[in-house]
């Protein structure tokens, strides 16, 4: 059965059809909100609220596109409005990546991921601002002007961000052990 045959069920009262939608796109959902929000658990909860809104509502949806579309388009717009009223209390760093490249070697790419790991670690115990401009600069590339917009603030005040950033992460770093290459 299709998705719109599913929603137009529900809407005539048939229960069993919401959770049929629900159980068809519950996982795939939270998974693409957990890609914006970096936070399985607040994308579950976005997931459930995506869909309360949708069939609160309960109206026709020909003429917005496909369900699909429309529970996605739904819960996109939440995800933004979440990460932006939360943008800094967290910065995903998971999503980096970690994989060996094929034109290099086994063990170099074991010491590089070990080093990458702790480098990663170090930057979640930095305060938020400091990892926040320091990961829109150096993993993002903003100049200091981009990452003073995103982060409402002045490019002077973004450069002492990033020193002072820099400043303790080197602290952290050294009190962990972590070695630098050129030493």
């Amino acid at each position: 059965m299709t998705d719109e045959a599913l929603y137009r069920r529900y809407l005539g009262g048939d229960e069993d059809a919401l959770g049929a939608l629900m159980e068809r796109y519950g996982t795939k959902l939270t998974l693409y909100l957990d890609g914006y929000l970096c936070d399985l658990h607040e994308a579950e909860d976005l997931m459930i609220e995506a869909f309360s809104q949708l069939f609160a509502k309960e109206r026709p949806i020909e003429g917005v596109g496909s369900f699909k579309a429309y529970l996605y388009k739904t819960a996109r717009h939440l995800a933004l409005r979440h990460k932006q009223k939360h943008r800094l209390a967290f910065l995903c760093l998971d999503e980096l990546d970690f994989e060996p490249q094929s034109n290099t070697l086994i063990d170099t790419d074991l010491l590089r991921s070990e080093r990458d790991r702790q480098l990663y670690d170090a930057l979640e115990k930095l305060k938020a601002e400091y990892r926040e401009a320091l990961y829109l600069v150096y993993f993002e590339d903003m100049s200091y002007r981009d990452a003073a917009t995103v982060m409402n603030k002045s490019e002077s005040q973004i450069t002492k961000l990033v020193y002072r950033g820099k400043q303790s992460l080197k602290v952290i770093l050294e009190q962990e052990g972590f070695t630098y290459a050129d030493k």
